[in-house]
């Protein structure tokens, strides 16, 4: 495979950051992840990070080098990590549940399968045109589409994310087949909130990913002002092998078959900011972890 990838991350008007992203990948597969920890309910960051840290381990166990089923992990890791956080809130007495909405998306075989929960967005670009985008999970989305009644009250609020109280609502797409130049952006709403969507898809249609990204949280930080969210985006560009060679271009060509790279931890824990510290984190994750292990042991 061969791809070039870029992504920037933005506090914006906010206290702390609770977007994470990143990517992962083996000689045949790659992975891209953006969560957004939702504000209003506690340690939205630890959520989004947790949510990152589980698929990627996931999909480390399943990509030999390449993932069986794309559309049955991603469903399988999202649920996961919704679990996860539900029995995190529980061992730990807490009231509220950390939430937070995700999109991901699985490269392999020339294709392309993406999923999400919320919205957080994927937009798919060629030849100057949107392909494909993700509908969010919100009233509002359904409110457009009909789905829902015409007087709904709080059609703008979402109605399904991972660690909510009810199973969330996961969907899959895919697999699309990718061509030369096809490009993906995975993004919060910090980003798609505060542009015009014909704004994100004609500068991933002109610009190389590398200066479209930044460009795009530069925009939509200034159009939001001191209200800004906050603004995350990771997109990729598609490429064949005989594609010259950029700086931000990475070919998995040289990788071994049981080969692995990720970006995962210093992605998250780069974008603490004022949040909560990487100890703090840390904690809050292996305390995550050792209730995956305990329910894990007790199924047996």
């Amino acid at each position: 495979m061969k791809f070039s990838v870029f992504q920037v991350s933005r506090k914006g008007g906010r206290q702390v950051n609770e977007d994470r992203m990143g990517y992962c990948y083996t000689r045949e597969s790659g992975l891209f992840v953006l969560a957004d920890g939702m504000g209003g309910h506690p340690e939205g960051e630890v959520a989004a990070q947790s949510a990152l840290q589980i698929v990627a381990e996931m999909y480390q166990a399943q990509a030999k080098p390449r993932v069986r089923d794309v559309a049955a992990f991603l469903s399988t890791a999202l649920l996961a990590a919704h679990h996860a956080l539900i029995r995190y809130a529980s061992d730990k007495g807490m009231l509220d549940t950390p939430r937070t909405t995700i999109v991901a998306v699985v490269v392999q075989g020339g294709c392309a399968t993406w999923v999400h929960c919320g919205d957080s967005r994927l937009y798919l670009v060629r030849d100057g045109e949107l392909i494909a985008r993700t509908q969010d999970h919100s009233f509002m989305e359904q409110h457009k589409s009909g789905a829902m009644a015409q007087n709904y009250a709080n059609r703008n609020i979402l109605y399904t994310c991972l660690g909510s109280p009810t199973k969330p609502v996961l969907e899959v797409m895919g697999p699309v087949p990718l061509r030369q130049g096809d490009k993906i952006l995975l993004c919060s709403d910090g980003l798609w909130d505060s542009l015009r969507e014909t704004d994100i898809v004609g500068q991933l249609s002109t610009l190389s990913v590398s200066q479209a990204v930044p460009n795009l949280v530069e925009q939509a930080l200034r159009h939001a002002g001191a209200r800004s969210d906050n603004v995350s985006a990771i997109a990729l560009e598609w490429e064949t092998p005989d594609v010259q060679e950029s700086s931000h271009n990475i070919s998995t060509e040289d990788i071994p078959d049981d080969g692995f790279s990720s970006t995962f931890q210093d992605s998250a824990l780069g974008l603490l900011e004022d949040g909560l510290d990487d100890v703090s984190i840390e904690r809050s994750i292996a305390e995550i972890n050792e209730v995956i292990r305990r329910s894990a042991a007790r199924k047996h």
